[in-house]
């Protein structure tokens, strides 16, 4: 599936279940609560903190999916082209960090 595939998909999901998307504040919320949801699995799973009995079922895959939901939700609600967005955002990154990250003493 594309990004832009997967930004219809949504979409149609939306109006087909969802019924309707929530408002762009409350779906920002939601992102929020989401990325933590991933970063408490991180930090016990793979960080210092030990893992919870209650965490050790959780999926990562399943968490992280639920992020790309959301964001592809805020990017349809904001007539962002995920895909373009992303293009250029390497472009910029690409020319910006072309000699930083190989100069960088911390990474060898």
């Amino acid at each position: 599936m594309t990004i832009s595939e997967a930004q219809q998909e949504v979409d149609e999901w939306i109006k087909r279940v969802g019924v309707r998307y929530f408002n762009e504040l409350t779906n920002t919320a939601i992102l929020m609560e989401e990325v933590g949801e991933v970063a408490r699995i991180m930090s016990r799973r793979y960080g210092e903190q030990s893992e919870k009995e209650s965490d050790k079922g959780k999926d990562l895959g399943d968490e992280m999916a639920d992020v790309l939901f959301v964001l592809i939700c805020l990017a349809n609600q904001t007539g962002i082209d995920l895909t373009e967005a992303l293009n250029k955002n390497m472009e910029k990154k690409s020319i910006r960090d072309a000699q930083r990250h190989l100069n960088n003493p911390k990474l060898r």
